[in-house]
């Protein structure tokens, strides 16, 4: 009997079903090699496209096959959606106790500002207009010393750590002053930068990453390299940056087991190739991340408009918690007793 083009399509469906099972479920076993974790970045992609897979399959008839094809990509998505919730706003992260109410709101600016960026101005804007309390930034290369220089009036209180490539450094800008009598530190050749920023007396360890792609590159080993630096973050820390990993990977959850930090939700798709036009910025990738310990509550976070750069722009907005305040002790600068007045 000749195959007719309806069994043909079928057939191919099927076929194209079971090619993308095998990275899909590869990517769920990250833990045991960083290239089965490169597998799980995509893991979003690859159960739509199974679940479209499903569907031509039950167009054309192939009812068990369709029905275990959409099923299976259906239970990918929902991994997906508990980090990055995708069938529903999920920018809200927490909200606060009645006895947290007056605690004072802060903002955190995070962006990977692209080493060449073509229009820096749009980012210098952006930070003006919505002045959060620290800035954390990626991808800072050297064009970018003089552009961040044009902020210091605004930003007195800072850390640079250039990259030995001029490209790949990270960079913390503050408002608030660092606690007195510690510093901001660099480690792993400066893709890792740590601020201990004073919030009105309440001190906050606020460090910024930048990681390098994941496997075949080094980025396994470089979260490895950090083990030390992100063990040694305060009790009290907020961490920001480029992950280049989703917020499922083994890679990001690496990350936050050293530091003893707990990821936020996702704002959703960061990334996304610069040659695409905006609109399909909901095919990127959730790879800009934000993680806490401590008295952090993390209360929202949103996804601002692009700056010229392939990442978006994200803004967090965090308190501290009631408790996270002492009264101040004898020594502690009167800028710090002003700074908690204010905010309260």
């Amino acid at each position: 009997m000749n195959r007719t083009p309806l069994h043909d399509i079928g057939s191919l469906a099927l076929l194209a079903a079971l090619l993308l099972s095998l990275p899909l479920v590869a990517g769920f076993f990250g833990t045991l090699h960083p290239a089965l974790d490169s597998l799980a970045h995509f893991r979003m992609h690859l159960a739509v496209l199974m679940v479209i897979a499903g569907l031509v399959l039950l167009a054309r008839r192939f009812w068990l096959n369709g029905i275990v094809t959409v099923a299976f990509g259906v239970a990918a998505l929902a991994t997906v959606n508990s980090f990055m919730p995708i069938l529903g706003p999920g920018r809200v992260h927490a909200s606060l106790q009645p006895d947290e109410t007056e605690q004072p709101i802060y903002k955190l600016l995070q962006i990977n500002l692209r080493y060449n960026n073509p229009e820096p101005n749009k980012v210098l804007s952006l930070i003006g207009r919505i002045r959060p309390d620290v800035v954390t930034l990626d991808e800072v290369s050297e064009m970018w010393a003089g552009k961040l220089a044009l902020l210091s009036s605004a930003y007195p209180h800072s850390i640079q750590c250039p990259y030995p490539n001029g490209v790949f450094g990270v960079a913390i800008l503050s408002t608030r002053p660092f606690v007195e009598g510690r510093e901001g530190r660099c480690h792993e050749r400066g893709s890792f930068a740590v601020a201990p920023v004073d919030f009105g007396g309440r001190a906050v360890d606020v460090a910024a990453l930048h990681l390098g792609w994941p496997w075949p590159f080094r980025q396994a080993g470089q979260i490895e390299t950090l083990a030390g630096p992100l063990g040694g973050l305060g009790a009290t820390a907020l961490l920001a940056g480029d992950f280049n990993a989703t917020p499922w990977s083994a890679a990001v959850a690496r990350v936050a087991k050293l530091g003893g930090l707990t990821l936020a939700p996702s704002a959703g798709p960061t990334w996304q190739w610069h040659g695409l036009p905006e609109f399909l910025r909901f095919s990127g990738l959730p790879i800009d991340h934000v993680l806490h310990k401590g008295n952090v509550i993390a209360i929202a976070a949103h996804t601002l408009g692009e700056v010229g750069s392939d990442h978006l722009p994200v803004l967090v907005e965090f308190a501290l918690k009631a408790a996270a305040f002492e009264p101040q002790e004898e020594g502690e600068t009167s800028l710090a007793k002003l700074e908690h007045d204010r905010d309260r």
